[in-house]
This record gives structure tokens, C-alpha cells and sequence, in this order.
């Protein structure tokens, strides 16, 4: 339904800074919200930011004051500020959106994820 395309990941030192993009083409008129999730190796995938269609931004605790999540609606763009990076940072960065639209006069909530960008952060 909509199609998500991250960009800007690479290596970074710890403290160093760096910018994830996140494209969405598609259905983009059924995005309710955004976000970007990371995942490490045997471990779930966590929702660090969120930024929904009436401005509200949700962190997680772990990157709260470090990270800043921005909208581009004009683009169709979501992005990711980290700063004051740390090793515990080192992931699989991954956009999402939330979708709500109707079919068959049915409502559908889904989500969609892009396939990851690598961030490493080490010395």
C-alpha cells in the first residue's frame, strides 16, 4: 500500500551525529502517522519515534533529548536527527506508517515498514 525507502545510515563514532530520511510513495493519503523503529540481533523491534498527522511526537525514553524526529508532508518525507550518538544506538533503522483507509466500505488499520538501514555506531 505504501512503500518506504530509508537513506543516510552508515558508520558514526559515539557522539558524532547523523540524519535518516524516509520516503513514502504509494498510498500516501492514508498515512495517520510516522515512525521509525531499530532492531539489534535477538531482540524485538522498538518504536523509538513517532510523529502522527495532528503534530503529536512520541519518543522512547532511550533516545529522548538525542533524537529529533521531523515531517516533510510536501515530500512524503519522515526524518531522524540523532544526536550524541552511543554504541547502544547501533541498529537496524527501520521507517513506518500508520495507514487508515477504507475498502469494500470496510475500515483497514495497517502498518508498513521499510527494509532497514544499517546505523553503527563504533569507534
Amino acid at each position: 500500500q505504501v512503500r518506504l525507502v530509508e537513506s543516510g545510515g552508515g558508520l558514526v563514532h559515539p557522539g558524532g551525529s547523523r540524519r535518516l530520511s524516509c520516503a513514502a510513495s504509494g498510498r500516501v493519503s492514508a498515512i495517520t502517522g510516522m515512525g521509525w523503529g531499530r532492531q539489534t540481533p535477538g531482540k524485538e523491534r522498538e518504536l523509538v519515534a513517532t510523529i502522527f498527522n495532528d503534530g503529536t511526537i512520541n519518543y522512547v525514553d532511550s533516545v529522548k533529548g538525542r533524537f529529533t524526529i521531523s515531517r516533510d508532508n510536501a515530500k512524503n518525507t519522515v526524518y531522524l536527527q540523532m544526536n550524541s550518538l552511543k554504541l547502544e544506538d547501533t541498529a537496524v533503522y527501520y521507517c513506518a506508517a500508520d495507514l487508515y483507509y477504507t475498502e469494500h466500505d470496510a475500515p483497514v488499520v495497517s502498518r508498513s515498514w521499510g527494509q532497514g538501514i544499517q546505523v553503527t555506531v563504533a569507534s
